[in-house]
């Protein structure tokens, strides 16, 4: 199947819009970025915060650091630091710079402020709402579905700004629907539906480098710098220098353990930007890293590399799709297999190879969950890139899983739709008894 010129436009549009950077873990930030944009709305410096999160995000925001914040963690941090020293217009590069004198009006701020914390209840998997009061005046904004998705703003009880329905449709505060966002909005969800693995093999040896260059370059550039930071300085777990240490320095073993630091350096506070994949800054540096890593050891030239990072970027993306941006399905498993598919594109493959790696490492590590961003991520981050690389190994071997055993159907889509149904669905039971313990809710 070849895709027409208009799916291609649509593939490199859909990279650049996912491909985006990001300062700190993604939960965070995106309650940074709502409590900044509340602070905006209501014009001065808020008395109470009331900070309402979904499980999820709660999940995430949890056990990791906040950048800038001098190494503290949990919503009133990530909250606080949007409101004294975020600048919305970066979206989720809100508090990337936060001056020594901003960090010390963090400081007196967290202990002068009411700042309340509750569960949100219902809504989406990806939920936000901030309210904040000055003592006469107050303005909420409300995030959803993903990290910069901001739907709805008030001021003193008036809605400003407001987006309807699943779509995203779009309404000013008169009613009048703008029928071009809600076009837009499906138009992005039926390109996402359009992604298959032979497509994206497709538009990976064929596309226009040009129209993608940048974007990839700059993955390239931010996300191997973090994994460099955190290879080589004390982060988290050190999950990369153990990897090195104890099984030496051999590709497959550099490729896990840098993406493996950079996931430790950016859970524990790192002040580096990462170019995110899916929502996510460890997607992004799973995806990417390992995939940079081999093009080194192989010599690959930068169009080779390129189109590599095309794989692992969009297979990513297809599955996540269907998934959606935070379950109980850890986001490394299909970051790390994808990134096993773009080593595959390095050292030859394409769709046949790729389908056969992508499936077999699938089968592997798919039971992986997610208990929240924190420094165990890296240690899943390598395991799921171990799997990718296996999964290529056992394809060049003559080796796979077969349809029917397990979770693995006949056909490399029929998987993906396994995988995206367990986590979206079957894991649902899974994700809420992971807050109840991680919340100690009995």
């Amino acid at each position: 199947m070849e895709p027409t010129k208009e799916l291609y436009d649509a593939y490199a549009n859909l990279l650049k819009e996912e491909l985006q950077p990001a300062f700190g873990c993604t939960e965070p930030i995106a309650v940074a970025y709502c409590a900044a944009r509340a602070r905006e709305i209501l014009g001065t410096e808020p008395k109470k915060v009331l900070v309402e999160a979904s499980g999820n995000v709660i999940k995430n925001v949890k056990s990791v650091i906040v950048p800038n914040t001098g190494g503290k963690k949990g919503l009133p941090a990530a909250a606080a630091a949007g409101i004294v020293a975020g600048q919305p217009s970066r979206k989720l590069e809100v508090i990337a710079d936060v001056s020594d004198r901003q960090r010390e009006e963090l400081e007196d701020f967290l202990k002068r402020t009411q700042i309340e914390v509750r569960p949100l209840e219902g809504g989406d998997r990806l939920d936000v709402r901030i309210t904040v009061e000055d003592g006469t005046q107050s303005a909420l904004v409300r995030l959803a579905k993903s990290h910069a998705n901001i739907v709805r703003e008030e001021k003193n009880g008036r809605v400003l700004f407001e987006k309807e329905g699943q779509s995203g449709e779009e309404a000013c505060i008169t009613g009048t629907k703008h029928k071009a966002h809600l076009q837009a909005a499906s138009q992005k969800a039926d390109i996402r539906e359009s992604l298959t693995v032979e497509s994206i093999v497709c538009f990976a040896k064929n596309a226009d480098l040009s129209a993608v260059q940048e974007v990839l370059e700059r993955q390239i550039s931010y996300n191997y710098a973090i994994a460099c930071e955190g290879i080589s300085h004390n982060w988290g777990a050190n999950v990369g220098s153990v990897l090195l240490k104890t099984w030496g320095d051999d590709v497959r073993t550099r490729a896990k353990a840098m993406a493996a630091a950079g996931s430790d350096a950016r859970m524990s506070g790192c002040e580096l930007p990462v170019v995110i994949n899916s929502g996510s800054g460890n997607q992004g540096i799973t995806v990417s890293v390992p995939v940079i890593v081999y093009a080194k050891e192989l010599g690959s030239s930068r169009e080779e590399l390129y189109r590599a990072l095309i794989v692992s970027n969009l297979i990513a993306i297809h599955i996540k799709s269907g998934i959606g941006p935070l379950s109980a399905f850890c986001g490394a498993v299909s970051a790390g297999c994808a990134a096993g598919c773009g080593i595959a594109w390095l050292m030859g493959g394409r769709l046949e190879e790729i389908a056969h790696t992508l499936v077999n490492s699938i089968a592997i590590v798919s039971g992986i969950i997610c208990d929240g961003a924190k420094p165990s991520c890296a240690g899943k981050i390598a395991a799921s890139v171990d799997a990718g690389i296996l999964g290529y190994a056992m394809y060049r071997e003559g080796q796979q899983f077969y349809g029917e055993e397990g979770i693995v159907s006949k056909g490399v889509e029929n998987t993906i739709r396994n995988i995206c149904r367990l986590g979206a669905k079957g894991m649902c039971g899974t994700d809420d008894e992971i807050i109840r313990i991680m919340t100690h809710c009995d």
